[in-house]
């Protein structure tokens, strides 16, 4: 046999071979009994086993979907990568929607000096504090792998692409004061919370409808209120669309004085300072004071410039610590208010 007979005699050899072997192939593709069980359970997804009533079983397939990043837009426009899981979260002042959706940020943001949000505490307690003005070098200091700005405020400048080199960084509103019911969605958004925030929101609505009805069971539905912070020579007054005063006037239907829709009119702020002059005039029925002063409230009170407010002459002047949410807002803030509104005016505990 020569070299070439040699060599078509090998390639005819080798395409029966690789025939047989295609055969084989197609065999085990189509044939699920001749698998082999390693293949089997690599493949097959794990079941489970439901009873049914005639005494029959049948299975279901469950697969969960792992979590993956996502690409979202934030109020700012970036584009923003967030991880699957985030498990090192800085949210400034949006600590309230943490909490509302169980999540624990890696550091909270301080009202002062060495204080915190206190309403949080129960839930917050432990958890480091970080400067209201967040250094760069504190926020990277705790390696977070989000950051959660509360507005464009906090980002203004070259800040973003400094907090961004940092962790991606996404900005949840564009105003100084967001409607914190959206602010509260798209923080769960973010987080893969959106059904979980939308549960909270629609149990707050529920509360605020029923605390309202009882508020103007006692008040008649024409009653008015007003929230001041009292400090040491200082008195300001919530904003009626902000704050405190978005629980009081909106969710909780009770009447706007004069004197606070005069002043809201002129600020965007959450709180104002009201003058003597002003304060005098307040013509609210029921107040609800914010005592940070180190006075009490028969202290406070027993000025002059109080003796003629409805309230004051009604005994319907209620007073609450810094401990308390009356200066902050979201879910959890908000909450908190009606549940102190309710104590005050109704005697409902």
């Amino acid at each position: 046999m020569n070299r070439k007979q040699l060599r078509q005699l090998t390639l005819v050899a080798l395409s029966g071979l690789a025939l047989a072997m295609s055969a084989c192939s197609n065999e085990a593709t189509t044939d699920p009994a001749k698998n082999n069980s390693t293949a089997e359970t690599s493949q097959t997804a794990p079941s489970s086993t439901t009873a049914h009533s005639d005494g029959g079983t049948s299975s279901t397939t469950e697969t969960a979907a792992p979590a993956q990043d996502r690409v979202l837009k934030d109020a700012m426009g970036h584009e923003v990568k967030i991880p699957a899981e985030p498990k090192a979260i800085i949210a400034s002042y949006l600590e309230d929607n943490l909490v509302a959706l169980g999540v624990k940020p890696a550091a909270q943001w301080m009202t002062g000096r060495g204080t915190m949000q206190d309403y949080l505490q129960d839930s917050l307690n432990g958890i480091p504090g970080i400067p209201s003005e967040l250094p760069l070098e504190v926020v990277a200091s705790y390696t977070p792998d989000l950051i959660l700005m509360d507005s464009a405020e906090l980002v203004a400048g070259d800040k973003y692409q400094q907090y961004s080199a940092i962790a991606p960084t996404y900005v949840v509103g564009s105003a100084q004061n967001n409607d914190w019911r959206q602010e509260l969605l798209t923080v769960g958004e973010v987080l893969g919370k959106k059904d979980q925030a939308q549960k909270v929101l629609d149990e707050y609505e529920a509360k605020a409808k029923d605390a309202k009805a009882k508020v103007a069971q006692v008040t008649g539905g024409t009653k008015k209120a007003a929230a001041l912070w009292i400090l040491d020579n200082d008195v300001y007054v919530v904003n009626q669309n902000l704050s405190s005063g978005d629980v009081i006037y909106k969710d909780l239907g009770m009447g706007v004085p004069a004197v606070v829709q005069e002043i809201s009119q002129k600020s965007e702020s959450n709180w104002s300072s009201l003058s003597l002059e002003r304060l005098a005039d307040m013509d609210a029925d029921y107040l609800f004071l914010v005592n940070g002063s180190g006075k009490s409230k028969e202290e406070i009170l027993a000025d002059p410039v109080w003796k003629n407010i409805p309230a004051v002459k009604e005994g319907h002047v209620y007073e609450f610590g810094k401990d308390k949410s009356w200066l902050y807002t979201g879910a959890v803030a908000n909450g908190m208010m009606i549940d102190d509104v309710l104590a005050s005016v109704t005697g409902a505990q």
